[in-house]
């Protein structure tokens, strides 16, 4: 008898599932803006997407169309998310320019941050924030703490 492993392969332990209106559009959308690719599809006849699975820089999510009758509703029907991801990039300059030209909506410009990334934030237009990042430099946790804990003190 064979043993089935419980995380399906090529899948990591963790997936998000993010529930989506307009899912057709929203993968087309991860395709241009991130570079996604789709592993598949499950399409009901009318084209609402039941289930798809998407990679982006080697990360699965999951995206779906909305089904209340399962509480799977999308940032649109709940008054927004807090959730936001954060994908790292070769070239977040280019990588933002992208995003937006997809039809992300900057929310936040890119910087360079005291923990060594260069970030910037775009909306994607179904509801969830990205902050893409490169490493631009290494910092240590005692680095980091110092300077966040300056950085507070500079906001009080």
């Amino acid at each position: 008898m064979s043993k089935i492993s419980p995380v399906p392969p090529g899948h990591s332990p963790l997936v998000p599932m993010l529930a989506i209106k307009s899912c057709a559009k929203a993968i087309a959308f991860y395709k241009e803006a991130f570079g996604a690719t789709e592993d598949f599809r499950l399409v009901e006849a009318s084209g609402k997407v039941g289930h798809a699975e998407l990679r982006i820089g080697g990360a699965l999510i999951s995206v779906s169309d909305e089904y209340p009758d399962f509480g799977c509703l999308s940032p649109a029907s709940v008054g927004g998310n807090p959730v936001k991801f954060q994908l790292y990039v070769a070239d977040v300059d280019a990588a933002i320019d992208r995003a937006v030209r997809a039809g992300g909506t900057l929310v936040r410009p890119l910087r360079d941050e005291f923990y060594g990334d260069r970030t910037a934030t775009v909306a994607d237009p179904f509801g969830y924030s990205w902050q893409l990042s490169s490493r631009i430099q290494d910092v240590s946790p005692a680095e980091m703490q110092a300077l966040w804990d300056k950085a507070m003190a500079g906001a009080a």
